[in-house]
């Protein structure tokens, strides 16, 4: 390190210096304030359409809510338009419930399916396996419906997977696997509320 004799030699090095650095640290600085600038037009920009985001999708439920399946088009619009979003997934389920409440199974076949590949919330995706489940039930597509079942993660819903495999098993007329996995719902406690009914009438 260089020792100066004087407070003159001192300030020519700091001249020299800033002469050849200044300009360097000048212009990081003003780089490092624009980046914090822009960086915060950037979460301002993302919060303002995230709340638009939420305000079309409050709209487009309400619309269904009113109007039903009559509504779809708005609905399905809303979806292809935001699909990156939650809000899609979430406006997709809806729409599956009125399609199902309309008779429309395939349609709303259609929107679970979409749902399932678009979202990576295990909450979510709980639900929509569980639907899907529970449809293809209804069709008859046994064992789709249980490979629906056989993907769900999330522990909470534990209860409610083995009771709907048992609506699975009694539909193929397999009763003693249908008894199993309706004990299996009773123990995790999360099943609903018609299963001991179930029990029951195995039971005679």
């Amino acid at each position: 390190m260089e020792l100066y004799d004087t407070e003159e030699q001192q300030i020519e090095r700091i001249k020299e210096l800033w002469n050849e650095y200044g300009k360097v640290i000048v212009a990081s600085a003003v780089i490092g304030l624009g980046g914090l600038f822009g960086w915060n037009q950037y979460q301002d920009s993302v919060i303002a359409t995230q709340e638009a985001t939420s305000d079309s999708y409050v709209a487009v439920i309400e619309e269904l809510a009113d109007k039903g399946v009559s509504a779809a088009n708005d609905v399905q619009t809303f979806i292809d338009d935001n699909q990156k979003t939650q809000y899609s997934v979430l406006a997709a389920l809806q729409l599956a419930k009125l399609q199902v409440e309309a008779g429309n199974l395939d349609e709303a076949l259609a929107q679970l399916e979409w749902a399932k590949s678009a979202t990576q919330d295990t909450a979510i995706s709980a639900v929509i396996l569980h639907r899907l489940a529970r449809l293809k039930l209804e069709q008859g597509n046994y064992d789709a419906a249980l490979a629906e079942l056989n993907l769900v993660k999330d522990q909470g819903w534990a209860g409610r997977v083995a009771e709907l495999k048992g609506d699975i098993f009694l539909r193929q007329g397999n009763t003693e696997a249908a008894y199993t996995a309706y004990t299996e719902a009773q123990q995790d406690g999360d099943a609903s509320q018609t299963l001991q009914m179930k029990l029951d009438d195995l039971a005679q």
